[in-house]
């Protein structure tokens, strides 16, 4: 991996990777190589993509002209809804390889546990297979609850390197990424920036007061108080962005670090109420 500012983190498969990377969804085709670019000319080098962005393609060709080696860049993509089942997760994943134009990924996830179809083990069991054979150098899952990683280890006696799950400082995890340690999972933030919802206390945490007098203090934006909150916290975080200024103001957070006040001040705006889907109750095969 090329020199970079980005700290690793280690995973449980003698791995790492870069803590803070780029997260393409709802990039559109036509977005992706302004974007892209942009991420990779600021710093970034680790990129998150899946199936379901339906921007695999572009993103591939992006890669093959950036001019960066293939393993100066960490990849990640996903196992789309519809494809659980062993079998079919491998059909996918031979799909995926063939739209990002590579021979492997340094990370494959399962996207969505559907526990409602009862196919994430089977489903899992391909995925340590892709693993084994090395076009996956690491597997993980995205969006499991410690109930269904607790199965799959049972299951297949191996645990996943990395859940990606939704978590901002208005819904935390903290249970969940207690369980992961105890697991040496690694923990990766979608949404990390809470997006434009409204929690409980019906403000985003992007326009909490709060976050805005840390941000003042430390003379940045709040995007870059958020995004320090989880480097601090040890979470693997994956910031999307379209808009040139802002992919480089969300990589431009390696030059301060929030006090254990500014911690302790932001981890009280946790309201534990979940903003996007609930893995035990989505069942979409498209959304």
């Amino acid at each position: 991996m090329a020199t970079s500012i980005v700290p690793e983190t280690p995973l449980n498969d003698g791995r790492s990777i870069p803590q803070l990377g780029f997260g393409m969804w709802q990039t559109r085709p036509e977005e992706v190589t302004l974007s892209v670019t942009t991420a990779l000319d600021a710093g970034y080098r680790h990129i998150d993509t899946a199936w379901g962005y339906h921007n695999e393609s572009e993103l591939g060709e992006v890669v093959r002209e950036s001019g960066f080696a293939r393993r100066e860049l960490f990849i990640t993509t996903k196992l789309w809804n519809s494809e659980h089942g062993y079998d079919k997760a491998l059909a996918a994943f031979d799909t995926s390889l063939d739209l990002l134009g590579m021979d492997y990924v340094d990370l494959y996830l399962i996207h969505w546990p559907l526990p409602m179809f009862d196919k994430y083990v089977e489903t899992w069991k391909a995925l340590v297979r892709l693993r084994e054979e090395g076009r996956a150098k690491s597997i993980g899952v995205s969006n499991f609850n410690a109930e269904h990683i607790e199965r799959i280890i049972g299951e297949t006696g191996v645990a996943p390197a990395v859940n990606q799950v939704e978590l901002h400082p208005d819904f935390a995890q903290k249970p969940l990424r207690e369980f992961h340690k105890k697991h040496g999972i690694a923990t990766e933030a979608w949404s990390p920036l809470g997006g434009t919802w409204s929690p409980a206390n019906g403000v985003p945490v992007l326009k909490n007061p709060l976050v805005a007098e840390v941000a003042k203090r430390h003379g940045k934006t709040p995007a870059q108080v958020i995004i320090r909150w989880h480097l601090q916290n040890g979470i693997i975080v994956i910031p999307k962005s379209v808009t040139p200024e802002r992919i480089r103001e969300n990589f431009n957070v390696f030059d301060f670090a929030l006090t254990p006040a500014d911690l302790a001040d932001l981890d009280t705006l946790d309201t534990g109420e979940r903003l996007g889907p609930d893995p035990l109750k989505l069942d979409l095969l498209h959304i």
